[in-house]
């Protein structure tokens, strides 16, 4: 299996603008940012209950966010022809990892290392 460039640039292009569109829809911006426009609302009456709604949100905030800047690092790889190459020891990823995850910027040793 080879590993396709302009393939991988235009999945990675889709998913970015998906996970804008996911923080858009959590009221944050492309930096992770919540909106200051966000309004919980009259039915969260207590203090609890938005705390507890913000901190929710904030969570799925900095996941997609998280997602957002693999996208973001994975298209900048592309445009330096670096793409498909691992950060860490410098190998090849693979094309399979990189067809089942295009974001990816670790090989597969690495990415265990780093989770350990």
């Amino acid at each position: 299996m080879t590993l396709d460039i302009e393939d991988a640039k235009k999945v990675l292009t889709k998913e970015r603008a998906h996970l804008v569109h996911q923080l858009d829809e959590l009221g944050a911006a492309e930096s992770g940012d919540l909106r200051s426009d966000l309004d919980f609302g009259e039915s969260f009456a207590d203090a609890a209950a938005v705390t507890a709604e913000r901190t929710e949100i904030l969570g799925l905030v900095d996941s997609i966010k998280g997602q957002l800047d693999d996208v973001d690092q994975a298209l900048a790889a592309i445009e330096a022809g670096s793409y498909g190459r691992c950060e860490s020891c410098g190998n090849d990823i693979g094309a399979e990892r990189m067809k089942f995850r295009p974001a990816s910027v670790l090989c597969i040793d690495c990415k265990s290392k780093s989770t350990n």
